[in-house]
């Protein structure tokens, strides 16, 4: 990975992922653990995603990396939007509005990439 120059989109996605961690704890505090297992699992993955897209191999592998991430994003969203819905849930409005700032620079980078 380049580290001559910041990255907006890995910084974005490592510094999500860290609070998507403490946000399973605290769900984990409360007892949610099958949200706070699939939402650890999809929060964190986005960022390993964009971290691995870094090292693609070609364009095309690049772009898949990065859909892959999107789809991750994608996910987490849900898993965000249930907690926000459900009694008795800490409120993630902070991260859903972090994750779709996150799906829209993911879908630029595709759609750009693409070009």
């Amino acid at each position: 990975m380049r580290t001559d120059k910041p990255n907006l989109i890995v910084d974005l996605t490592f510094d999500f992922a860290l609070k998507i961690i403490s946000f399973t704890e605290l769900l984990e505090e409360k007892r949610k653990f099958n949200i706070a297992n699939q939402l650890f699992r999809s929060g964190t993955s986005i960022g390993a995603n964009v971290r691995e897209a870094q090292n693609a191999q070609s364009k095309v592998d690049f772009i898949h990396k990065i859909k892959l991430a999107a789809k991750e994003a994608d996910e987490t969203t849900y898993w965000l939007s249930l907690c926000e819905k459900s009694e008795n849930y800490p409120s993630p409005i902070e991260l859903i509005q972090e994750i779709e700032s996150i799906n829209k620079i993911l879908s630029k980078i595709i759609s750009t990439s693409k070009k």
